[in-house]
């Protein structure tokens, strides 16, 4: 259990950093839209206002008390727009750079943005009147920032944003004690206006904290299934890719059993030099397809792909009671399929393969930049050695004693080839053959 939380508390270590920067980078994006959305209604509102102009005149006398007011309201749209211009530039810098912005900055913007209906508000009550200010359509400004404010993805800030626009209203209306025609005041139905832009506050926080929650786990699984794909290798099946991603991966080495086995095609080069670099590939990606979804089936991974060959793992990373018996089921499953592809191909290619069972040490090895999950020892050595003596004894599939035993009753057919000299050995290796 240690070594196992162990394991997974390493997985983790080495996603967070990864995650965190695409984190980063998604909330970015988000505020990029959300910046560009409140510089559009910036512009909107100045056509609008333009247009209202434009046709009736009479309107702005009314509202503002001539074009006075309407310039001053000009001025402070066109000081929003540059500034979220601004804004924009510093988020697309910040992207660039695998940044974030600073939380001060975002709480000093967010004050300064949701602050524009607030004054619009005072310069309204100086033409219209506290009373008619406050129920015209400004105030209603407020629930534009309120709505935009979840693509903050950030409870606090939009909890904020709703602090900042029931404070302006409330102020502004206890500052200029609004009433209505019977001389009444108003207060508390602008108090009551105010608690509902701020509960609109935490609900807009609250929906921006759950996106921003799915967000995190979409980023998540999105950057473990890539660290999966880099350390196995794109041929890894989705089905293998979901229990490495719900077990973890052990960044150093482990000590395991695991069945190693080579594949090898036989006669290829000699067979490609008389076609088409085409007819190649397309016969050696065809031929590899079938082998490793016959992997796939059996529980077995390709380690890596060599030229005309592979070398598979089961075992590893995911561990197996059973490897031995799964790499021989895979091997036989192979030959059968090969000899069907045969028969129906004017390139019939037949396979070489070994298969050892023993103790490896498994791993992420490489550089600090590029690592590569992998397995050294002893027993990869050996199932490299046994696929190439398929070439000596005539073979299709050998396997070691330790695989032999492992298979118990399963390998009854097994013939007994002696003890075979093997290159790099001192001693004899006991060889079996499978047919």
């Amino acid at each position: 259990m240690v070594r196992f939380a162990s394991r997974k508390a390493r997985h983790h270590a080495v996603l967070s950093e990864d995650f965190e920067r695409e984190l980063t980078r998604e909330v970015l994006r988000t505020e990029l839209l959300r910046v560009r959305a409140l510089i559009l209604t910036g512009c909107v509102m100045m056509l609008l206002l333009t247009a209202i102009y434009l046709i009736d005149p009479s309107v702005v006398n009314r509202v503002w008390r001539g074009t006075e007011g309407l310039v001053e309201v000009y001025g402070l749209l066109g000081g929003f727009i540059l500034f979220e211009v601004w804004i924009h530039t510093q988020i697309r810098t910040n992207l660039r750079l695998d940044r974030d912005l600073p939380v001060v900055r975002r709480y000093i913007g967010t004050l300064i943005e949701t602050s524009l209906p607030t004054v619009i508000l005072i310069l309204q009550t100086r033409t219209m009147g506290p009373s008619q200010a406050l129920g015209f359509a400004v105030p209603l400004m407020y629930f534009i920032f309120l709505i935009l404010s979840t693509l903050r993805l950030d409870f606090w800030l939009s909890a904020f944003t709703g602090f900042v626009a029931a404070a302006g209203l409330l102020s502004v209306a206890l500052h200029y004690n609004a009433a209505d025609e019977t001389g009444d005041p108003l207060i508390y139905f602008h108090a009551v206006r105010s608690v509902v832009i701020l509960i609109c506050g935490v609900l807009a926080g609250a929906v921006g904290a759950q996106l921003r929650r799915q967000f995190a786990a979409s980023i998540a699984a999105a950057t473990a299934r890539d660290r999966v794909t880099n350390l196995f290798g794109q041929h890894v099946s989705p089905q293998v890719v979901e229990r490495l991603m719900a077990a973890g991966t052990s960044g150093g080495g482990d000590v395991r059993r695991v069945a190693v086995m080579f594949v090898d095609f036989r006669g290829f080069t000699a067979g490609a030099q008389s076609r088409s670099p085409q007819e190649v590939v397309n016969r050696l990606d065809g031929a590899f397809a079938v082998l490793v979804d016959i992997l796939d089936r059996h529980g077995g991974i390709v380690n890596k792909f060599l030229g005309d060959g592979f070398l598979a793992l089961f075992g590893a990373p995911l561990e197996a009671s059973d490897a031995a018996q799964r790499a021989v089921a895979a091997g036989r499953e192979m030959l059968r399929a090969m000899d069907r592809i045969n028969a129906q191909t004017s390139w019939p290619l037949r396979i070489g393969i070994g298969i050892h069972f023993g103790e490896v040490v498994a791993g992420n090895i490489g550089s600090p930049r590029r690592k590569e999950y992998t397995v050294i020892g002893d027993t990869v050595n050996l199932a490299s050695r046994l696929e190439a003596l398929n070439k000596e004894f005539g073979s299709q599939l050998l396997i070691s004693a330790s695989v032999r035993e492992a298979l118990g009753a399963d390998g009854s057919d097994a013939v007994a080839l002696g003890e075979v000299e093997v290159r790099g050995y001192e001693r004899p290796v006991a060889v079996f053959q499978l047919g």
